[in-house]
């Protein structure tokens, strides 16, 4: 990495900037809801399963329906697409708010809420993603990238922290308000957006061909598909996030408001990680780079299950986020640059089912194996997957940890 350049240069673009704030302030909402949601599973149930659950609450939609996603996503207006999606979504947030008021909530309920945010989630994920390279030129796509990445790791600070403290003061059901309220800045910034519908026209139709066409385009690049298993396993075996609130209650005992700043921290070195990156006009060996922000991920989070101090665990969760971020903005920038526009809503969700399926099936298993072995063990035997995972895809996928990236300027 070298020549330095302003990590905010994007924001020169007032498109870009409009969707950006907009999004900020409503993936806070989002992100407070996150941490409601797994702590009133935990109190309701007090089981490791049940959060687990919530894993695969959120991916079996994605499953089944991600690749419709991607169509609607190539076929209409991005930009429609995107506010039909928030408005569900600030709906169910609506009915968990008035089930936990009326005391009718129950795990059940809450399943069934986050399996619709997640439907509705599946159509809003590659529109949103494929509109930003109709917002910027492409020599300031990375940095475009960077401070997208960067902001929803700042949500993911902001939004557990100010719900940790919101749950012990106000109560869960006023979050999920707060979050339905927040979509209202993301849908404003919508309807002034000037640009983001499509590049250029599309036949694109819900005929199995045009479904499958996405899936056909990722197997047959290799870069593509090897960053994706790379993506889906790394996460599948480092999913130490739905644990958390057992580390908060039973082992670290640091409440709700220990909890929000345990969920902030990997997004304090994902914004650290995002800044750094974001400063550079040009990253050279971007897949050894992508592997060694892997490899910290994985070791991080080997590390954060044996810890029993609170300062301590969040240096490793810190940690866990700054080799994620690394990462993931590389191979969100390779996938955006080479992938055509008529392609890139289908595209985003095939890789949806890695990069949402990995996690989320990343919380089942590590719920299942908490409830077995202990929440401390399950975390670092994840990390300690991911690690070899991560040296055996690098070993046998000779083109991921020799690509350079030349192509990916900006100046």
């Amino acid at each position: 990495m070298k020549s330095k350049i302003s990590p905010f240069s994007a924001f020169k673009i007032r498109d870009f900037r409009l969707l950006w704030l907009g999004l900020l302030i409503s993936r806070i909402g989002s992100e407070m809801q996150v941490v409601a949601v797994s702590w009133q599973v935990y109190l309701l149930t007090g089981s490791a399963f049940s959060l687990g659950i919530i894993g695969l609450a959120r991916f079996l939609p994605v499953l089944f329906f991600s690749l419709i996603g991607g169509v609607a996503a190539d076929r209409y207006d991005r930009r429609k697409v995107m506010l039909f999606s928030q408005i569900a979504m600030a709906f169910f947030s609506v009915v968990l708010a008035i089930t936990t008021w009326n005391g009718t909530v129950s795990a059940s309920v809450i399943y069934l809420m986050i399996a619709a945010n997640s439907l509705a989630s599946v159509f809003d994920t590659p529109a949103r993603q494929s509109i930003v390279p109709l917002l910027v030129p492409k020599k300031q796509f990375v940095n475009a990238i960077s401070l997208t990445t960067t902001m929803w790791h700042a949500a993911i600070v902001l939004g557990p922290t100010i719900s940790g403290f919101t749950i012990a003061s106000l109560g869960i059901a006023s979050v999920y308000i707060i979050n339905a309220v927040s979509f209202i800045a993301s849908i404003i910034s919508l309807l002034l957006l000037k640009r983001g519908g499509r590049e250029v026209a599309t036949r694109t139709s819900f005929s199995l061909t045009d479904i499958t066409e996405g899936l056909s385009f990722v197997f047959k690049t290799p870069l593509m598909i090897s960053s994706m298993l790379l993506d889906f396993f790394a996460t599948f075996f480092s999913s130490a996030t739905v644990l958390l609130p057992i580390f908060a209650k039973d082992i670290l005992q640091v409440g709700p408001q220990g909890l929000g700043i345990l969920y902030a921290a990997p997004s304090i070195g994902a914004i650290s990680g995002g800044l750094l990156i974001s400063s550079f006009n040009k990253i050279n060996k971007q897949g050894k780079l992508l592997i060694t922000g892997v490899l910290i991920y994985g070791l991080s989070t080997f590390f954060f299950g044996f810890t029993r101090n609170f300062l301590v665990s969040l240096i490793f969760l810190f940690f866990t986020g700054f080799g994620d971020v690394i990462s993931t903005i590389i191979r969100n920038t390779i996938r955006q640059m080479v992938t055509p526009d008529y392609l890139r809503g289908r595209m985003v969700s095939v890789n949806m089912i890695f990069f949402m399926g990995g996690p989320q099936l990343g919380e089942v298993e590590a719920g299942f194996l908490a409830a077995t072995v202990g929440a401390p063990l399950s975390v670092s035997i994840g990390g300690l997957g991911t690690i070899l995972i991560t040296l055996l895809i690098a070993y046998f996928v000779p083109k991921l940890r020799k690509y350079e990236g030349h192509e990916v300027i900006m100046s």
